[in-house]
């Protein structure tokens, strides 16, 4: 039995049973809870679910995009066939445009359409956010010389929600912010979600965030630890409980299968040197197996 998939599953029917039905910005409702919080070990396990197909390459390019490329430019994405960040775009006049859910006047969500000027040299761009602000504050090399020179800091943190750049950026970030510790030797990560989509968004973070630790940790000379993750606002949308519920369905009836591998080209010791392109050719997730697809609707 794989620990992921009975966390992530322990968490669907947690929403599903004790959730509130909430109105938001998408005009799509969701059932959420306040909060979550589960504990992985990497090292021992790398959690990638079976109990539905995960598209781990998409995964793990966005991650180098937002770490290693350390941009905001949605063509990047686009050029190695990831379209997972087009919905938020902004267009070649620089204007970022969609239909939300905002308020009135007396508070009420009224659908609306967005029009927001960015200029256009944010054009193709998501503004200020994600891997504009690892670039701006050179999070990620500040970390590794760390790591490298002072492993015993307490102070490694990397916070993606700059309050100067939250009004430039067409999504702040939802996975915020990372805290990094070294113990016996082993880097350990806990990671925190201001807001989480669990049918779309929570397996891919996931799975992502344990290769960054695991890519961290091969090129600081650590071993792979920990991660905990913490959510505010864990929550499914109603037009995605049919596909949670046929989740749970097979994690009941089927069970999970055995957990896949990471592998990592153990040549590479500069974290700027791992393959980006299409291949990923020094990260592959092998003996991946799983019960199939399931198609969950995306609310912008």
């Amino acid at each position: 039995m794989t620990k992921w998939d009975k966390e992530y599953i322990n968490l669907c029917k947690k929403i599903l049973n004790e959730g509130v039905e909430t109105e938001n910005r998408t005009g799509t409702n969701t059932i959420k809870i306040p909060s979550y919080h589960f504990h992985l070990d990497i090292g021992k396990e790398f959690p990638v679910l079976t109990t539905k197909q995960l598209y781990f390459r998409q995964a793990i390019t966005e991650i180098l995009w937002i770490y290693q490329a350390q941009s905001n430019d949605v063509r990047w994405l686009q050029d190695r066939g990831v379209n997972i960040w087009d919905e938020w775009e902004i267009d070649e006049d620089g204007i970022w445009r969609a239909i939300q859910m905002v308020p009135d006047k007396n508070g009420k969500l009224v659908k609306k359409e967005i029009i927001k000027e960015f200029g256009k040299e944010y054009a193709h761009t998501i503004g200020t956010a994600y891997g504009y602000i690892v670039n701006k504050y050179k999070l990620i090399d500040k970390l590794i010389n760390t790591l490298k020179n002072n492993p015993k800091d307490r102070r490694l943190v990397l916070s993606l929600w700059q309050d100067a750049y939250l009004d430039t950026a067409v999504l702040p970030s939802c996975v915020w912010s990372s805290e990094w510790d070294v113990t016996d030797n082993k880097l350990n990560m806990w990671v925190h979600q201001r807001s989480c989509d669990v049918p779309l968004g929570l397996p891919f973070n996931v799975t992502q965030y344990a290769v960054l630790l695991s890519l961290i940790a091969q090129v600081t000379g650590l071993e792979v630890g920990t991660m905990d993750w913490s959510i505010k606002d864990a929550h499914v949308y109603v037009n995605q409980i049919d596909g949670i519920r046929e989740q749970i369905r097979r994690y009941d009836e089927l069970g999970d299968l055995t957990g896949a591998e990471l592998w990592i080209n153990k040549d590479i010791k500069d974290f700027y040197k791992f393959d980006n392109s299409k291949e990923l050719k020094d990260i592959k997730i092998k003996k991946y197996k799983h019960h199939g697809p399931i198609k969950f609707p995306i609310a912008q």
